[in-house]
């Protein structure tokens, strides 16, 4: 039986793994308290680090949230107890997105735990990929992890990949040609050499695909600062649509445990993984990348394969997060 007390050294680990989940812009959207009377801990969502124009309802950010709750299940059934979630638990908190508590469990603990080690080593790679397709049984667990998460990983063919890239490519563009928007993005760039814990570096930006195939996001727009050159990347990409039959934040928050599911398991499988989301962040866009599904809602569109580690982006030091840990 679980008898350990949750000490500082428990509350770093489990902090650490928190946070260590990806959000847009690397905006880090979240809080978290303890309780120690339930054992406890409370996720809120940080409304100070929004993207007004990005995501205006705040769906990103509830997924952005979910997957900080998924890397703490994962953490916590790593130091040996039952992490019992419960979502939205209080209406009259609107900011307290979830609790996990740490619960002392007789029988096997929750299989998510082998996925530990590739929290520190998952990173958004924003590079070319090789284009040697990642095999049949690996991208079937990671279509079993989102289902395991209550939300759906959809593979598609080779047309709905066109077309699912098209209309990023289609958003992309939109984004760039809004003044507003790209001020938005820049303001979460970092220069190099900035002591910054939130945002992205310039150096973990990535370069563009000279061919023009897969779209990915320009946070910089015409801004004047050091590119990298343009590069090839793979000729045929593969993608998985993540989504949900549903709507609703407690959708948002289960499609981002989902996520960050999805991504650990490939990680752990040597996969590498990017979001594309910028289709969501258009109404009509996102409406037509529901593709064949009935009752689909699409949550966001990820790229994974084979190819170079992804630059590290910075997070709230541990101190810092534990302030927030009473």
């Amino acid at each position: 039986m679980q008898t350990r007390e949750i000490d500082a050294s428990v509350l770093e680990t489990l902090m650490a793994a928190a946070v260590a989940a990806p959000s847009i812009y690397n905006t880090q959207p979240w809080s978290f308290g303890l309780q120690p009377d339930t054992r406890s801990v409370e996720v809120r969502v940080d409304r100070r680090r929004a993207l007004p124009l990005a995501d205006p309802d705040r769906r990103a950010q509830h997924l952005s949230v979910g997957a900080a709750v998924f890397n703490l299940r994962v953490a916590i059934a790593h130091q040996g107890w039952d992490p019992v979630v419960r979502l939205l638990p209080d209406p009259s908190e609107p900011e307290l997105l979830g609790t996990v508590q740490l619960a002392t469990r007789a029988g096997e603990l929750p299989g998510c735990r082998w996925l530990y080690p590739a929290i520190e080593r998952r990173h958004t790679s924003r590079m070319p990929f090789t284009g040697r397709p990642v095999p049949e049984a690996v991208v079937a667990q990671m279509v079993q992890a989102a289902q395991t998460e209550g939300a759906r990983l959809y593979v598609p063919d080779f047309a709905e990949t066109r077309l699912l890239l098209g209309l990023t490519a289609a958003a992309e563009a939109r984004n760039q040609a809004s003044p507003a928007r790209t001020a938005e993005s820049r303001t979460w760039i970092t220069a190099p050499g900035a002591d910054l814990p939130y945002g992205i570096p310039l150096t973990a930006l990535g370069p563009q695909d000279a061919d023009g195939r897969i779209p990915v996001r320009d946070f910089t727009g015409r801004l004047p600062v050091p590119h990298l050159p343009d590069q090839h990347f793979e000729r045929h990409a593969q993608v998985a649509l993540l989504w949900t039959t549903h709507d609703r934040r407690e959708d948002w928050l289960r499609a981002g445990q989902a996520l960050e599911h999805v991504l650990l398991t490939a990680t752990a499988h040597g996969v590498r993984t990017s979001m594309l989301h910028q289709a969501m962040e258009w109404p009509d866009l996102r409406t037509a990348a529901c593709l064949p599904q009935r009752r689909c809602c699409p949550q966001v569109l990820i790229r994974f394969g084979y190819g170079p580690d992804g630059g590290r982006t910075p997070r709230a030091l541990a101190q810092t997060v534990r302030h927030h840990v009473d």
